[in-house]
Order: structure tokens, then sequence, then C-alpha cells
């Protein structure tokens, strides 16, 4: 693929993800943060308390939609900076936080994968004590994974802390659904390479693979459509990470003291948890009490990356 190629794809995917979340500024919180989410925004007390032992002062929210995130930050020692790729995020994200003491300048429109967009338009360059990054990741292009990475690098101080969250990939070894048969197909095996090596055997291969497709619910999870006539959140590139690997690029950048912690506990595979809800809820949020739980690798949906530049 030329340069241009890889350049025209990259437009036409931020174009994509602009426009799902262009009709989402006022919903996107109360979806996912606010009372009405179907499960507790657990990883905002965990980035809190990430900051907060970090002692960051000066933080940078990049890709910070609404401010879902940098809302629950808020506290008077603390100068907040945010920007995201959605003009219409940002007027959310603006009406929310200036009340909070926020200054507007320090809100503006950009995108993650450029080094400039760090950079509040009304202020000078300063390293932040800490980046966080909440949300970004499914939408880049596999090879912009490391632009993302060092962007954030440059972005905070010797010290300063990035936090990165992730969808976790593994997770698709216990949700027993489409997810799973994906994972099982493109990432475990290889099926053209065992048709090529069939060798008389190919009719039987398929049924095979006929047959590992059926031990899984792949009608589940529905794909999630947009709210009007913008593509949804399925429809959009919305990849999910191996936390392992994503950890080993953060070690290969540089980053020192990186840290894998999960969020988004499921006691049960996910489609089982309408049959014994109250359990279900339950015994999930228990599980958030140690987000290092070697459990997390494959039972939570979501997790985060500490890491510090040295």
């Amino acid at each position: 693929m030329t340069t241009d190629s890889k350049s025209n794809d990259l437009r036409d995917v931020t174009a994509a993800v602009a426009r799902c979340y262009s009709t989402w500024g006022e919903r996107y919180y109360n979806d996912y943060y606010g009372p009405g989410a179907s499960y507790p925004p657990i990883h905002c007390d965990l980035v809190a308390s990430l900051l907060n032992r970090h002692g960051a002062c000066r933080v940078i929210d990049a890709g910070c939609g609404p401010a879902s995130m940098l809302r629950h930050l808020a506290v008077p020692s603390r100068e907040l900076y945010g920007f995201d790729l959605t003009p219409e995020m940002i007027e959310e994200a603006r009406r929310v936080l200036v009340p909070l003491g926020v200054p507007a300048g320090r809100l503006w429109v950009g995108s993650v994968l450029e080094p400039a967009a760090y950079v509040a338009p009304s202020e000078a360059f300063k390293p932040y004590d800490s980046a966080v990054c909440i949300g970004v990741l499914p939408h880049l292009p596999e090879d912009q994974d490391l632009t993302l990475i060092d962007n954030l690098y440059a972005a905070v101080r010797p010290g300063g802390l990035v936090i990165v969250e992730g969808r976790n990939e593994l997770f698709s070894l216990f949700t027993l659904n489409r997810y799973s048969h994906e994972f099982f197909v493109e990432k475990l095996m290889s099926p053209e390479h065992l048709r090529q090596n069939a060798a008389g055997e190919e009719r039987k291969l398929e049924q095979v693979l006929s047959n590992l497709k059926a031990m899984f619910r792949t009608d589940i999870p529905p794909v999630r459509k947009g709210y009007e006539d913008e593509p949804g959140y399925d429809e959009v590139l919305s990849r999910l990470h191996n936390p392992i690997l994503l950890g080993k690029q953060f070690e290969a950048r540089g980053f020192l003291k990186v840290k894998i912690l999960f969020y988004h506990f499921h006691c049960l595979p996910p489609m089982f948890g309408s049959e014994v809800p109250d359990l279900f809820r339950r015994e999930s949020l228990a599980m958030e009490a140690n987000p290092e739980d070697w459990r997390g690798y494959f039972m939570a949906s979501a997790f985060i990356i500490a890491a510090e530049r040295p």
C-alpha cells in the first residue's frame, strides 16, 4: 500500500469515527457513565487513584469526548486540559467543565495522532504531569498504535504518568460469542493455511470449521447502530487489544513501570448475566476490588495501561 493510500484510509477512518460520535455528545456520558449506565464507570475511580498517587496536578485527556473522565477528575488543585476529534464532543465538554472552573480555551478540537494537538491553542507548550487516553485506542488503525504511544510519551514530563485504556481482546476467550469465534479464527488459527495443506481432506476441514463456528453464539452481541443516519460504534473501526502485547509496545517505546490494570469484570460469560442478574452484578462488582487479578486477562472486558516516562 502506498503512502497516499494509507493517508486516504486514515482520513476515511477518522471521518467515520467523528461522524459516529457527532450525535452522541449529550448522550454518551449518560450511556456509559451516568445513573442509567448498564454498569458503573469503575475506571473513573481507578484513573483518579492513579493520578492521586502520582501527585499529577497538570493533566491532559487526549480524546476527552464530552469530558466523561475529566469531570470526575476536577479538583481545585488540578489543571485540566482536553481535546477531541469531534467538535460536538468539545461543545459538550465546555458546557460541563467551564462551570467547574476549567477555562474554555483548555478544551479544543484535535487528533491524538497529531503532536501539535497536545498543545492548547491559547498557550505555549508545557509538559503535563499525566496524559490520559480513554476510549480512543479502539478507533485507531493498527499501524497508528505506536504513533499514539509516542505522542503521549512526548506530552508528559520526565517521570510523567501515561494512562491508556483498551478493550481486552483476551476476554473473547471467555465470552463464547461471535468475538470468541473471530478470535479463534483470526488470531489462533489460520484457516487459509489449513486449506492450502488439507491434501485431500478439504471437505472434512470445512466441516470441522463449520462445527467450530456452531460451538459459539455468533449471533450475539448485536451490532451497535447509530442514533440517526450516522454509523454506530460497531460500524466504524473499533478494535480489541491484547493487553500483553500492548504492554510490551509501551516498554519498547521506552516507558518504565508498565502496569496492566483490569476493569469491567464478568463473573460469568455475559450472555448468562440476564439469567441471574442480581448475582451477576454483585459478584462482578466484587471482582473489581483487585484490578491486578490475573483472571482479568480473561474475565474483564477492558484494561488500563499505566506507565511512566523515564
